[in-house]
């Protein structure tokens, strides 16, 4: 019998109002990767906290045995001197130090106390080679550059190199493909396989069920705090694994229905934005869209298509000027700031709920009556019997998990996060909706409650545009599809004629 690397045992952990996790077994063996998956609120980042020493021993019922000892992790130094490395969803990298400082920011090679630069910088530039990090192209990193001047993609990386620095006996990797190009996501899948070969022990908790099935030894699925099942890959099908995370069965993971296009309600002419850092050169190039009450418009392109940065500037929200036309519902509007955008109707969901969508220190209620105050004021003032009863309405339609509207929104999942914005847009009650990348991070069941409510919405006479970045989301919810790259529009495709093919192949032409 396999020698198991972890095993954590009967660990309950309660929260005021709420048992997050109820006496869950979990036991991962050496050498394999081990998938952890469940919607969010299963209890999944409640359980690596704990195993990680954010929720230290005394704080929660159980027991932990890491190679063969029972450990009481009293802080995250504790895990880390352990052999445990946990690379959380959120990077903690410091901006203003480089590549190199960061990987080695507690292990800095030295001797009496020196630091030894010359090593660390050879020892980051093997690193570097390891994780696939461009290190020798004229646009390639260097150890020395600083983190702030990094991409996401390329940022994730570096956490997985500071990982690997400290040859780290279980590797814990929350949601490491959240934010990677596909090129990315196929690098950190090769390091892995890599790594298991060397003996490394690796938990994978992810919301993308096919990289599970790609990459994963063993699958344990997690359900409102209780673990549900442990099984081998080989005898887990994808359809099986979604039916135990949401406890019902999912026919149809794209409920796209028949839309019956209307009045035409949006429109640019001739929309150009300039680049923010090359004087003369235009991000946005003469982009003209058309977009109809109750049609959903899926906007696909690859990574630096300007897809985000169109709609981020129509909002009134991007920092370079733009030149081009406004329509809506047939009337040209000036639209200088989101307030102005908002004011007219246009409503943009961004793809960084954290940093744009909400603000964590405020609760579920505030922020989601922020953008519509005066539904729930009168004469400056706010009914709380109102905004009570608007917020309650929106968490049971959205299903968000939460013992109460005051909840503050930093003490929920990636995924509740997201719905609670979601409900901030419904609360305006717009004319179009923008959705840049709106199930990014959240599991399948809540896939299928967002899908839903879109559909409701487009049924209500709502144009709902939808970027993104999964190519199945935008065959299986969109009406019309544009694609585009390098900031102009390279393709339109009714959903009866687009196929995936044609998609890649529009989104990646360079030039009209």
């Amino acid at each position: 019998m396999q020698e198991y690397i972890l095993q954590m045992q009967n660990i309950t952990k309660k929260f005021p109002g709420v048992k997050a996790l109820n006496n869950v077994n979990f036991s991962v063996k050496k050498g394999e990767i081990h998938a952890l998956v469940g919607e969010n609120g299963a209890g999944k980042s409640t359980l690596i906290k704990i195993l990680c020493g954010v929720y230290p021993y005394g704080t929660y019922e159980g027991q932990i045995i890491f190679n063969g000892e029972e450990k009481r992790f009293a802080t995250i130094k504790c895990v880390e001197n352990a052999g445990i490395a946990c690379i959380h969803q959120e990077l903690h990298l410091a901006p203003d130090l480089s590549i190199s400082e960061n990987i080695f920011l507690n292990n800095k090679p030295n001797r009496f106390g020196i630091v030894n630069f010359d090593e660390m910088y050879r020892k980051t530039m093997e690193l570097l080679g390891k994780i696939g990090l461009d290190i020798k192209s004229k646009n390639g990193v260097t150890p020395n550059d600083k983190i702030r001047n990094l991409g996401i993609g390329q940022r994730q990386l570096v956490e997985i190199a500071k990982a690997l620095s400290v040859e780290a006996k279980l590797l814990i990797l929350d949601e490491p493909t959240a934010a990677l190009s596909e090129a990315e996501t196929g690098i950190l899948l090769n390091i892995l396989d890599g790594l298991r070969e060397k003996g490394v022990t690796c938990i994978y908790i992810s919301h993308k069920l096919d990289e599970v099935m790609q990459i994963a030894d063993t699958i344990t699925i997690l359900r409102d705090g209780e673990t549900i099942e442990t099984r081998e890959k080989k005898n887990m099908s994808k359809e099986t694994m979604i039916r135990l995370m949401v406890g019902r069965e999912l026919k149809n993971m794209y409920p796209r229905v028949p839309h019956r296009r209307g009045a035409l309600s949006f429109e640019l002419k001739n929309y150009s934005v300039a680049h923010p850092d090359i004087m003369g050169k235009m991000l946005i190039n003469n982009v003209n869209i058309k977009a109809y009450k109750g049609e959903i418009l899926g906007i696909i392109g690859l990574v630096g298509s300007g897809r985000t940065e169109l709609f981020t500037s129509v909002f009134g929200a991007f920092s370079e000027p733009a030149r081009g036309e406004v329509f809506i519902e047939g009337e040209k509007v000036d639209i200088k700031s989101p307030m102005d955008a908002l004011h007219n109707g246009f409503l943009l969901l961004s793809e960084d709920r954290k940093k744009f969508g909400l603000n964590l220190i405020m609760s579920i209620k505030e922020n989601i009556i922020l953008a519509a105050l005066r539904k729930v004021a009168h004469w400056g003032v706010i009914n709380s019997d109102k905004a009570v009863c608007e917020t309650n309405r929106y968490i049971n339609d959205l299903k968000i998990k939460t013992p109460s509207c005051e909840v503050l929104a930093n003490t929920l999942s990636g995924g509740n996060q997201q719905k609670v914005v979601f409900a901030k847009c419904l609360m305006t009650v717009p004319k179009i909706i923008v959705l840049d990348e709106p199930t990014r991070g959240i599991d399948v069941g809540a896939k299928y409650e967002i899908y839903k409510i879109m559909n409701e919405l487009v049924d209500q006479g709502v144009t709902i545009i939808m970027i993104s970045s999964e190519m199945e989301e935008i065959l299986g919810m969109s009406d019309r599809i544009i694609t585009m790259s390098n900031g102009i529009i390279t393709g339109e495709f009714e959903i009866t004629e687009a196929t995936q093919e044609k998609l890649m192949h529009a989104s990646a032409r360079r030039e009209n």
